[in-house]
């Protein structure tokens, strides 16, 4: 196979063949991800577009080399048992372009843990860790992906806490199909959640909650605004405004309904919203918040169980509510987090992770050693 430039629209094309890619494969993410040069590539067997990937470029401060990333992609076949021949030709054109590093994240699932497990080491004082739980399931075409990204000299990225250098290792998903492939029902999917889930979607309806959806700069800055109340609530930084912005006119300019905002009034009061993407049958909830006033209506639950129907009804195939950390020890807060997920009735999955190739050894150290000490 070859690997080689392709325009945006090609790219597109591809991405819309698959029922599943990451929107950070998107060439709308390139937009979203101004600092960092962006570039679509594709693999060609003959002229057949066999693959796609969005690749970011992090130049290093004086040199015109850089760290080529490919977000939990790229968008390849994996379970063919030849990676070197995808990865190789990827190589060979990075390395042309400048690289003197490749990372990637391929969109492969290891493990998995249904909620009863994930429930049951939470309960376990003497667990601390996902990882220390016997998974319900584990992948075999993952720990192959594993086992030849060793053997081709590719280095694992450490996942402290769950998460590597970029994205989440652990993620929590909602399947909307069963294991025959038929679609999920609303009444089967609220039937697989916890009875505090299911009561309190109840209690927010009994309290007048009202979902609403747009795409508009009202939706925007009212979402922002109470973004911002979570962040001072939570303590952690907040995006600026201009980012939202950017993410949802790049979105939204692929595909009109990628990118919406999801709103929970009561009694004309904002009390959560969220930021919901979808990407062929993979939708996902990309961000959060809530007031801290009205608590008691149930905003959050509300806005979630939106989503999931609104997934349903797009045919999707499964609600992806992103990041998890591993923790599962009650004393840390991260634990909170999977707590709140977990009461989907989804599942836990570990992904392959993040793993980085060397191309320049000598500039690949001094890179990591200027990352880390911008902390």
């Amino acid at each position: 196979m070859a690997v080689r430039t392709i325009a945006a629209d090609e790219h597109r094309a591809f991405l819309a063949t698959r029922r599943s890619a990451s929107f950070l494969q998107t060439p709308a993410w390139g937009a979203v991800k101004a600092e960092w040069r962006h570039e679509s590539v594709g693999w060609f067997d003959g002229d057949a577009l066999v693959g796609a990937a969005l690749v970011l470029y992090r130049q290093v401060p004086k040199l015109k080399r850089y760290l080529a990333y490919l977000p939990e992609g790229p968008v390849i076949t994996y379970d063919d048992g030849d990676l070197a021949g995808w990865l190789t030709p990827l190589t060979r054109h990075l390395r042309g372009q400048g690289a003197f590093g490749i990372r990637i994240g391929p969109p492969v699932v290891v493990n998995r843990w249904d909620t009863a497990t994930v429930k049951g080491g939470i309960a376990d004082e003497s667990v601390t860790r996902l990882g220390a739980l016997p998974p319900t399931q584990r992948e075999p075409g993952g720990a192959t992906v594993v086992s030849q990204l060793l053997e081709l000299g590719w280095q694992r990225l450490s996942a402290e806490g769950g998460f590597s250098a970029g994205q989440p290792a652990f993620n929590f998903q909602v399947p909307l199909r069963t294991a025959d492939g038929e679609a999920r029902t609303e009444a089967d999917v609220l039937a697989g959640m916890n009875q505090l889930w299911r009561r309190n979607i109840k209690k927010a309806d009994k309290a007048g909650v009202e979902v609403t959806t747009a795409t508009d700069d009202a939706a925007l800055e009212a979402f922002h605004a109470l973004y911002l109340h979570t962040a001072e609530r939570d303590h952690f930084t907040p995006r600026p405004l201009a980012y939202f912005r950017t993410m949802r006119d790049a979105l939204n300019a692929e595909a009109p309904d990628r990118f919406t905002f999801f709103l929970a009034h009561h009694e004309g009061d904002l009390v959560a919203a969220t930021i919901a993407i979808r990407v062929g049958a993979h939708y996902w909830y990309s961000y959060g918040a809530s007031s801290t006033e009205k608590r008691e209506v149930r905003g959050s639950n509300a806005v979630q169980w939106a989503m999931v129907r609104a997934a349903l009804a797009a045919g999707c195939d499964v609600y992806d509510l992103r990041g998890i950390t591993e923790t599962l020890d009650t004393d840390d807060a991260h634990v909170g987090l999977i707590q709140f997920k977990v009461g989907t009735g989804g599942e836990a999955v570990e992904y392959a992770g993040e793993w980085d190739l060397p191309v320049n050894r000598l500039l690949y150290r001094a890179f990591d050693l200027y990352m880390r000490r911008r902390g």
